[in-house]
């Protein structure tokens, strides 16, 4: 029986082995970090998240981003049987949008029950071994117990480790160019609108299944869990979702738990809430899957605010300059790792969020959004310019000029409806790392980076006091503009004087 169940795990994996990976798409990752006293970070578990983006028949697109927790078990069977359940002809452009969202709440169901039923011989060894121990009693040490014993423990964690574990998950699926988002958990998916304006609209497609959402507490109180419990303790059995695939212990022993054990049936469910479907015609710009990780790591250095505008902000400046998406993912993603790291080594209000990151997964799909080409930015035409930025080796009394690459497109605005884009913090470059730095104002946001290489020692961490601004509310410049201002005005002049133009006043 034991090895039926291998066998299914290894059966999906084989059956999506054959289907074509979607080119329009880029996923960035980086793995869990903790920081010490001494602002160095330690990974404290291997990566549990997981991810897909297939291309199939009839114009079918399948992306998703899966976030584990205990173990990377759930996240990569989901991964692989969710595939195997949309893609292998289940999906034609004949489906109407209520046959697409049956056909999706039917994958989510098969993946639940065929994950159990991969570990339930697990399960059962483990309820009999149980039941072989006497009560645990404090007062006799591990070493008093019997050879047979201690056996029968050791084998209980090796079965512990086997079963347990979960994964929330966010997917996107396109079909008839129509865009449906399929959530369970607390992963997130934005959908990222560029007007002809050259404005940025930004979507959140679905709220977080989480102890903070009122209709999930809703939900819970329905089934006689105390809600009001709940949204106090912030977690149930150590996540914070209330929806979630695997994880035995919420889903079998739930009255074992104290803050569900009222619960007059299943209270955790696998079962996905789908928005869509969202047309595609006509539109430019680019959809984002998120794992709850890389969410949590912005939020908690910036604040939950502006938290979309941001990651929307990074990934249009770095489409400005990256030529694949692979890049501009991971990219995004080393920014945010970036910034969360900063907060937590400057000692600033919220560094006390910051001690520590979960796994972090973006996938990008880009929507007849072009790439850069190296010159100009995808869709304003704009022109990168060098820029000089002296730097102090901490080694040497002598500076040296760094020059990066500024990007200046056509002015735009990124807006969320009605609210303006939120400031990027400019990130300390660490060793090892491309430095990069924002360039801000109230109607334009864009981004630049440099291509350095070597240890990263030209690079001058930031003092602890800030310039203090002279008699006129100006601080000292410590950024040459000289050569970005005469090429600007060679560009933009038309045979005229650029004197009381582009540049310091």
């Amino acid at each position: 029986m034991a090895a039926q169940r291998r066998n299914l795990m290894q059966s999906h994996q084989s059956w999506t082995d054959d289907l074509p990976l979607c080119q329009m798409c880029g996923v960035g990752t980086a793995t869990n970090c903790v920081y010490g006293p001494d602002g160095k970070g330690t990974e404290s578990h291997p990566n549990e998240d997981g991810h897909l983006g297939f291309r199939g028949e009839d114009g079918c697109f399948l992306y998703g981003v899966f976030n584990g927790y205990d173990g990377s078990s759930v996240a990569s069977f989901a991964s692989q049987c969710l595939t195997a359940e949309l893609l292998l002809g289940q999906l034609n452009s004949s489906h109407t949008d209520s046959d697409i969202r049956r056909i999706l709440t039917q994958a989510f169901d098969v993946v639940e029950k065929s994950y159990f039923e991969t570990i339930d011989d697990a399960l059962a060894e483990k309820a009999h071994l149980s039941n072989y121990l006497l009560p645990h009693n404090e007062n006799v040490s591990f070493h008093q117990l019997s050879s047979q014993s201690q056996k029968v423990q050791e084998r209980l964690k090796e079965l512990e480790q086997e079963v347990s574990g979960g994964a929330t998950a966010v997917v996107a699926l396109i079909l008839n160019n129509k865009l449906y988002i399929a959530s369970v958990g607390t992963n997130r998916a934005l959908l990222c609108k560029s007007s002809s304006d050259g404005q940025n609209q930004v979507l959140q497609i679905g709220r977080p299944h989480s102890t903070d959402n009122e209709d999930e507490l809703q939900r819970l109180a329905a089934l006689g869990v105390d809600s009001a419990r709940v949204r106090q303790a912030g977690q149930i059995a150590g996540q914070s979702s209330t929806r979630r695939l695997g994880d035995y212990r919420v889903k079998f022993n739930y009255n074992e738990i104290d803050l569900l054990s009222a619960a007059k049936t299943r209270p955790i469910i696998a079962e996905p809430e789908i928005h869509g479907s969202h047309s595609l015609d006509n539109v430019t710009g680019f959809l984002l899957l998120m794992s709850e990780g890389l969410i949590n790591a912005l939020e908690s250095a910036h604040g939950p605010e502006q938290a979309n505008q941001e990651i929307v902000a990074m990934v249009a400046a770095e489409l400005a300059q990256q030529t694949s998406l692979e890049a501009v993912a991971q990219s995004v993603v080393e920014r945010v790792k970036r910034l969360h790291h900063d907060v937590y080594v400057s000692g600033r209000q919220r560094a006390t969020y910051c001690s520590r990151h979960e796994d972090m997964t973006l996938l990008i799909r880009t929507l007849n959004y072009p790439l850069a080409d190296g010159v100009l930015t995808p869709t304003q035409g704009g022109r990168i310019y060098p820029v000089s930025v002296p730097y102090s080796n901490s080694q040497s009394t002598s500076k040296t000029s760094v020059t990066l690459s500024l990007v200046m497109p056509s002015q735009s605005t990124l807006t969320n409806g009605t609210n303006t884009a939120s400031t990027l913090e400019e990130g300390t470059p660490t060793p090892g790392q491309s430095p990069t730095a924002t360039l801000q104002s109230t109607n334009t946001q864009t981004q630049s980076s440099s291509s350095s290489s070597g240890d990263g020692s030209l690079f001058r961490q930031r003092g602890s006091q800030a310039a203090q601004p002279d008699e006129t509310g100006r601080v000292p410049p410590y950024v040459d503009f000289s050569q970005f201002y005469r090429l600007w005005g060679s560009d933009h002049s038309d045979g005229q004087s650029t004197q009381g133009g582009l540049g310091p006043q």
